[in-house]
């Protein structure tokens, strides 16, 4: 009986510590399932986990480096150095759906940004087409640097400038989205994010005019010019045209401007390091104005005097020559 009531009271002690044994390992199976990060201190691994913010940046990284491999290959191919420029709409696009998508398009603000973005695409794509910008036909600005240049040096150019740094302000235009991105937790979309977007899309109307009013002028003068007259203009001055010289490159980077706002907004904060991909996207608009410019001032003598009168991008009253 004694024997009995011995190991009886060593079972009851014993239980105890196997109880607690088992709740411990139920406890780190667990944190295993939640990841190391929920384990207590005494009991966690000491190993890095894998920064996943990061990953649709890589991803956006990755496809960029593509598409400058493939837009360099094909214009040693092709003699051609537009290949950058008929992805200029398409490759932004992907990249805010990448963002939208890693956030399992479960983000308002991200999602509309991604739709805005595509609705900026397929305006832009459009009127690249109908100019002939996808059947071969090569920007006229590239012949010219062409043309001053040794061969090996513009080969450089084309992959320095053409290929490499303009697919890097492309890249970084769109990182507003991952400011978004990143914060998507932090702020909700409201009422501020809406009158961006609506200002985004109106940006978008205003281009869609300019560009149908650019291409109805050149349309009608080719069209003069190949029934042998002359035609009345040699370059458009009415419209929007009268207020600015490049109405579509004001609304092109208002558009990209407001997209930055909206990152900002997203992180509640103007101090966003994104600035950079805009500012480099209006020196880079800036130059392309002049360099242009100095084309049609070659062509036409008279532009001097449209110069003089009219605001180069910002639109503005036309003044008196």
């Amino acid at each position: 009986m004694t024997a009995v009531l011995l190991a009886a009271t060593a079972s009851i002690t014993k239980k105890p510590m196997v109880v607690a044994k088992t709740s411990e390992r139920l406890a780190e199976g667990f944190c295993g399932y939640l990841g190391d990060d929920q384990r207590t201190p005494s009991k966690s691994k000491k190993k890095s986990s894998p920064d996943f913010s990061m990953r649709p940046l890589l991803t956006v990284i990755v496809i960029a480096a593509a598409f400058c491999v493939f837009a360099w290959i094909a214009s040693l191919v092709s003699g051609d150095t537009s290949w950058v420029d008929r992805g200029w709409s398409i490759v932004p696009v992907i990249y805010l759906w990448v963002f939208a998508a890693y956030a399992h398009l479960a983000n308002s603000r991200l999602d509309i940004m991604a739709v805005a973005v595509t609705i900026w695409g397929a305006r832009l794509t459009y009127n690249f087409a109908r100019k002939g910008g996808y059947s071969g036909v090569e920007d006229y600005r590239w012949p010219v640097l062409r043309a001053g240049m040794k061969p090996w040096q513009f080969q450089l150019f084309n992959v320095f400038f053409i290929v490499l740094y303009q697919n890097f302000i492309l890249v970084l235009m769109t990182l507003p989205a991952y400011t978004a991105y990143e914060n998507r937790a932090r702020t909700n979309f409201g009422l501020l994010d809406a009158l961006l977007v609506t200002a985004f899309l109106l940006c978008t109307v205003g281009e869609t005019v300019a560009d149908e009013e650019q291409w109805r002028f050149q349309s009608s003068k080719h069209e003069v010019i190949a029934q042998g007259h002359v035609p009345e203009g040699e370059f458009l001055e009415s419209g929007m045209f009268r207020y600015s010289r490049h109405p579509n490159y004001f609304f092109e980077l208002a558009q990209w401007w407001i997209l930055f706002f909206i990152g900002c907004r997203a992180a509640d904060s103007l101090g966003q390091w994104t600035v950079v991909g805009v500012v480099l996207l209006t020196l880079l608009f800036i130059g392309s104005t002049r360099f242009t410019e100095s084309i049609t001032l070659g062509r036409y003598p008279s532009y001097v005097s449209y110069q003089q009168r009219t605001s180069p991008i910002i639109p503005w009253f036309a003044g008196k020559t």
